[in-house]
């Protein structure tokens, strides 16, 4: 099981390079990367980055996949799972829970379904804090052909372990958290950084 960290945003609601903006001396990106370092079902951790992001992310010393596809998170994921099954996270989420990842990761392994993903009651459903396994590749490959880039429809094609997450610790939510405007910092200054 692969860490895949999608890095492909052009931050346009943020006005920059959102990944690279460093908060506490640190890039945004690098929380994600370290929170999944810091998981135990995790084998090894890669950035799947954006053409023009590629070479910027290989400085930090982590395997960097190119998404040529550039159809937003659905062509991310396609990407990384041509490696491995992959939990994948979106590389603006400085607040993962490695303890939530691991548990989702193991609920995937038991279940034998091609994703396990965490779904709200009013079935909302967190798609970039979720396990997708490498045969889930083809049902996304057909779905981006066809030119729908909508994630949430090729996991509802598919056999799917759903996690309620109302059932699960509530300190675990703030894993979903993640940045899209400078605003969104100011959430951060109640975060252990």
């Amino acid at each position: 099981m692969i860490g895949a960290v999608l890095a492909g945003g052009r931050g346009r609601r943020f006005g920059g390079n959102k990944l690279l903006f460093r908060i506490d001396g640190k890039p945004l990106v690098l929380y994600a990367v370290e929170a999944l370092e810091a998981t135990k079902e995790i084998d090894g951790i890669v950035l799947v980055a954006s053409p023009e992001n590629a070479e910027r992310l290989k400085k930090f010393g982590y395997e960097v996949i190119v998404d040529e596809l550039m159809v937003g998170p659905i062509g991310g994921i396609y990407t990384a799972l041509s490696l491995d099954d992959a939990f994948v996270v979106a590389g603006d989420m400085p607040l993962i829970v490695p303890e939530f990842v691991d548990y989702i990761i193991r609920e995937f392994r038991k279940s034998g379904k091609a994703v396990c993903v965490p779904r709200w009651s009013n079935g909302y459903i967190e798609p970039l804090h979720a396990a997708y396994s490498e045969g889930f590749r083809k049902i996304l490959e057909e779905q981006i052909k066809s030119g729908d880039y909508m994630i949430r429809k090729a996991i509802e094609r598919v056999d799917t372990c759903y996690l309620p997450i109302e059932e699960l610790p509530e300190r675990w939510r703030e894993s979903f958290f993640n940045v899209n405007r400078k605003e969104d910092l100011r959430k951060l200054t109640h975060a252990s950084f």
